[in-house]
C-alpha cells in the first residue's frame, strides 16, 4: 500500500500479458459492494482512434480545469496529468446501469455505490503494483460525452479512465508532492473524537 503511486509516466510499446490482466481484474471483482450489487462494469480500450478520441475528451477538460484554478491555471497546466498515450493497457471503469433497483444499504446512502466501484478501483491498484505495473486514475473528462463515446446506457456513468502498463521507475513519493502541487496531511490530523473537530482519537 505504501508503494502505490498514481502514474502519469509510462513506457511506450510495453503490453501486459493476458493473465497478468486477468488477476488484475480479478482482483477489482474481489472488492466489497454495497448490498453485494457489485455495481462495477469495465470498458477495455483496444481501438487506436478511441483512444485518441478519450486524449481529446481529457485534454479539452485538463484547460477548463486550469482555467477553473485561476492563479495556479500555469501551474497546473506544467504538470503531466494522465498517460492516455502511452499506456499499455487503457480501461474505463463505469457505474451500471438501473441502479435505482438496488436499495439495500442505499435507500439514505445511494453513493455507496460509487463508493463500491472505487474499493474495485483500489484493489485493482493494489494488484497492478504487486505485479509491478504502474496504474493512473484520470477524472479530467466530461462523463456524459465519455458515456456518449463509449455507448454507456441511460443510468450507467463512466468514473475513471485507468492507465495500466509497465513504467520505468514508480515515484519516491506521490507525483503532485514531488511537483510541489500539494502535501499530504498527517493522519493524526483526520482523527477526531466523539464529534468533529474534537481532538484525542487514534494512538
Amino acid at each position: 500500500m505504501r508503494a502505490r503511486r498514481d502514474m502519469r509516466h509510462f513506457l511506450p510499446g510495453s503490453m501486459v500479458a493476458e493473465e497478468v490482466l486477468l488477476r488484475i481484474l480479478s482482483a477489482a471483482h474481489l472488492a466489497p459492494s454495497v448490498g453485494l450489487m457489485q455495481p462495477w462494469r469495465f470498458i477495455r480500450i483496444t481501438d487506436s482512434a478511441l483512444r485518441e478520441q478519450i486524449h481529446a475528451l481529457v485534454d479539452a477538460e485538463r484547460h477548463l480545469t486550469a482555467a477553473a484554478l485561476g492563479e495556479r491555471d500555469a501551474e497546473f497546466m506544467r504538470l503531466k496529468v494522465e498517460g492516455v498515450r502511452d499506456c499499455a493497457e487503457l480501461w474505463v471503469a463505469a457505474l451500471m446501469d438501473r441502479r435505482e433497483e438496488h436499495i439495500f444499504g442505499r435507500r439514505t446512502l445511494p453513493e455507496m455505490d460509487l463508493a463500491s466501484v472505487a474499493c474495485a478501483i483500489q484493489n485493482m491498484w493494489l494488484a497492478a503494483r504487486a505485479e509491478g505495473l504502474g496504474m493512473g486514475w484520470v477524472s479530467l473528462f466530461d462523463p456524459q460525452a465519455l458515456a456518449a463515446l463509449l455507448g454507456i446506457p441511460a443510468g450507467g456513468k463512466p468514473v475513471a479512465i485507468l492507465c495500466l502498463g509497465q513504467v520505468e521507475k514508480f515515484y519516491a513519493a506521490p507525483m503532485l508532492q514531488l511537483e510541489g502541487w500539494r502535501t499530504p496531511q498527517p493522519l493524526q490530523e483526520m482523527l477526531f473524537e466523539n464529534s468533529w473537530g474534537c481532538s484525542g482519537a487514534g494512538t
